[in-house]
């Protein structure tokens, strides 16, 4: 039987998405509704439904008189945001049961190899989602679906600081060695190492995304 078609507006967000996590669209940047019609040759219902799914990730904001916009972050939410995380993803690889089992250590040296390979290959779409499907299942050995379903909510709303990593070879290095180190602590039941990583994985891409967004606005949030 063929699979059923994914809904319009759900293709249309995941699209866009895309987009914001490989840096096409910037933050701030309108998303006019007409265009996007003509882009995914659809009506305005869709792409409504579709900007409405993305308000609710925290991707995109409405301002009024001036439509939907890519939700840009000031460096003060981002360094609020990435506190939460790093607290809520410490505590997750604090209480996952170890040693690991053998099967789950493997499922993550697959998806690290896709993750690899796409860095190799210059394919940041694969890399974004090899990543993200590495860190699920990494925190998902931890049992608690709260925390978890927490951990998944609070990294969509920073999707779009991910292009600031993948803009920079030495970066995707650094976070391919930071999973392969963190496999190896997993591996030796070394938990102390897996949180160390945990902390130091998380702060390349708030960094790059406060350089840039100072260099362009200057170190005062806007009011």
């Amino acid at each position: 039987m063929a699979r059923p078609r994914e809904p319009a507006a759900l293709v249309i967000a995941k699209r866009i998405e895309e987009d914001i996590v490989l840096g096409r669209r910037q933050s701030r940047e309108r998303l006019v509704e007409l265009d996007l019609c003509e882009l995914f040759q659809t009506h305005r219902g869709d792409v409504r439904l579709a900007l409405f799914e993305l308000e609710k990730k925290g991707l995109v904001e409405r301002i009024p008189n001036r439509g939907a916009l890519v939700r840009g972050l000031t460096p003060r939410e981002v360094k609020e945001i990435y506190a939460v995380r790093e607290q809520l993803e410490v505590m997750a690889v604090s209480i996952i049961p170890l040693p690991a089992s053998a099967g789950d250590i493997e499922r993550l040296e697959e998806v690290q190899r896709r993750h690899t390979a796409a860095i190799v290959a210059g394919d940041l779409l694969t890399v974004f989602y090899s990543n993200l499907r590495f860190h699920q299942m990494l925190f998902g050995l931890c049992g608690n679906a709260c925390l978890i379903e927490t951990i998944d909510l609070l990294a969509q709303k920073v999707y779009g600081i991910r292009s600031f990593v993948n803009a920079f070879p030495d970066a995707l290095k650094r976070a391919r060695q930071d999973h392969l180190d963190m496999i190896k602590a997993l591996r030796g039941s070394n938990r102390d190492r897996l949180v160390a990583l945990t902390r130091r994985h998380l702060q390349p891409a708030p960094e790059s995304y406060i350089r840039d967004y100072e260099r362009r606005f200057g170190k005062a949030d806007p009011h």
